[in-house]
């Protein structure tokens, strides 16, 4: 049997709460995700009382682990890791469930508290990069808080309140729940450290949560990577949770059905957490514990990669016609937008590298794939804004021409959408006169001196400028407030 063509790295996750398989292939730095599946198993539901894992969730286990090792085995996984964590870990017969998967030629890592916290704090620092705060892993066992800055984690602390725990503790009257939080976080020197910091949200049931926010406020962008909710909000859900029917919250987009029972913990803990903390915002991070494995595992000159950029850079070679347009189309039209901010240029970049990635699409849909790519992709290390000025930009160079496509006036202020129409010009005068090729670019020039952009071109260029690309020039020339000329 051959080999895949490019490595695949899986990751079984035995967690407190859910089992999961994801199998990932692509870029070390931000690899595309090729499955991705779990089980509500429940392996810490009752653990607080009886100290074990039940039958019906050993046994739940074990298929799960079955299926997820025949699986691996069938996509040809590279590298196939299963950790463990909390259930596992504080469990009497958590070695049963080792036992079950050593059975199956899985070797299990038993992570301990700090392990998960560090590989919690790794993954938020995947997906941001410049993440400055305190981030709270909630997992079915036990909940992780990790203090990230400059690229690296800090102090690191768990703790035995997961999702699975909190019922038990609310049970015990008003007040129980924040009792013991108040006493576990001043035991351990956490009280105040969130003053002035965000809280990055990681973990299955906080992301239920931010989805529940979404719905309540017909929030028009449905991506949960970092996504913003702020304390009165996260109050009202908890009072919202405890008035309508689990049916009415399993019936939600995109929240799993699972989730619902340990919606209301999650609210009253995240929001007890929080006013102990003293952080008084959170986002949310779609990366955890799995991606934070692998970014550990990173070098750090990998580590250092732009991970919007090498995603972007990725998809742009696979589904592009040519590998290299999207790097020469950004420095072709770069000499317009001297004015940018590192942060526009490295979204005009990403833009660019997505210039041609709507080739494939039918002509007349091809403005709408580039804005579903761009606001719909699994892109990390952007927020909705980001998206929303990519997406703008894409619009525009795909031939949706300089209107503003809902919902892009809902997520980014008109002046970042305007310099995105611009972007997109420029772009579509690039594709246009270059028909997507490497050789024209780099033989041609564009130069702005206020009042005209020239198109330097080569002699045996001057072919190139036919009526198209003439249209095209004069179209950002009037959005730019300037005159076009051709050179040759």
């Amino acid at each position: 049997m051959e080999s895949a063509v490019e490595p695949r790295t899986g990751i079984i996750d035995i967690g407190s709460n859910s089992i999961r398989l994801v199998v990932y292939q692509g870029p070390e730095r931000l690899p595309a995700i090729l499955f991705n599946e779990k089980v509500m198993a429940g392996l810490g539901r009752g653990l607080a009382e009886t100290g074990a894992i039940a039958e019906p969730a050993l046994d739940m286990a074990a298929e799960a682990l079955a299926r997820f090792a025949a699986v691996a085995r069938e996509m040809e996984v590279t590298r196939l890791r299963t950790v463990a964590t909390a259930a596992v870990r504080d469990a009497s017969n958590g070695q049963v469930l080792l036992d079950t998967a050593r059975g199956l030629g899985l070797e299990v890592e038993l992570l301990s508290g700090e392990q998960e916290a560090t590989a919690a704090g790794h993954g938020v620092l995947s997906a941001i990069p410049e993440a400055d705060g305190i981030v709270g892993d909630l997992g079915g066992g036990s909940l992780e808080l990790v203090r990230v800055s400059g690229g690296r984690v800090r102090d690191r602390a768990s703790f035995p309140l997961g999702v699975l725990r909190i019922g038990a503790f609310r049970a015990k009257g008003q007040g129980a729940l924040e009792r013991q939080l108040f006493k576990a976080l001043k035991a351990a020197g956490w009280l105040g450290r969130g003053e002035g910091l965000p809280f990055y949200l990681v973990g299955g049931s906080w992301r239920a949560l931010a989805r529940l926010d979404m719905h309540l406020n017909s929030y028009s962008l449905p991506v949960i990577h970092q996504y913003s909710m702020t304390l009165p909000a996260i109050a009202r859900m908890g009072r919202t949770i405890s008035h309508v029917p689990k049916s009415w919250l399993r019936a939600i987009p995109g929240l799993s059905s699972g989730r619902a029972t340990t919606l209301g913990d999650a609210a009253a803990l995240l929001a007890v957490l929080l006013k102990h903390l003293q952080s008084d915002t959170t986002l949310v991070s779609a990366f955890g514990l799995r991606e934070g494995l692998l970014y550990g595992a990173l070098d750090e000159t990998v580590r250092a990669q732009d991970p919007l950029i090498v995603a972007a850079r990725d998809e742009g070679q696979r589904h592009g016609r040519f590998a290299e347009h999207g790097d020469l189309l950004d420095h072709w039209i770069a000499p317009l937008f001297t004015g940018d901010s590192a942060a526009q240029a490295r979204l005009r970049l990403a833009a660019c590298l997505l210039a041609d990635v709507g080739w494939r699409a039918n002509p007349e849909f091809r403005a709408e794939r580039g804005v579903e790519i761009a606001l719909h992709g699994n892109w990390v290390a952007i927020d909705a804004r980001g998206r929303a000025v990519v997406a703008q930009a894409l619009f525009t160079s795909l031939g949706g021409g300089t209107e503003i496509p809902s919902p892009l006036h809902l997520l980014a202020p008109a002046d970042d959408l305007k310099r995105a129409i611009t972007w997109g010009l420029s772009m579509r005068l690039g594709q246009r006169l270059s028909g997507g090729l490497a050789g024209p670019l780099r033989r041609s020039r564009l130069t702005d001196d206020g009042e005209i952009v020239t198109l330097h071109v080569t002699p045996d260029d001057l072919a190139l400028y036919g009526e198209a690309v003439e249209r095209r020039h004069a179209a950002l020339c009037t959005a730019l407030g300037r005159k076009p000329i051709v050179t040759a």
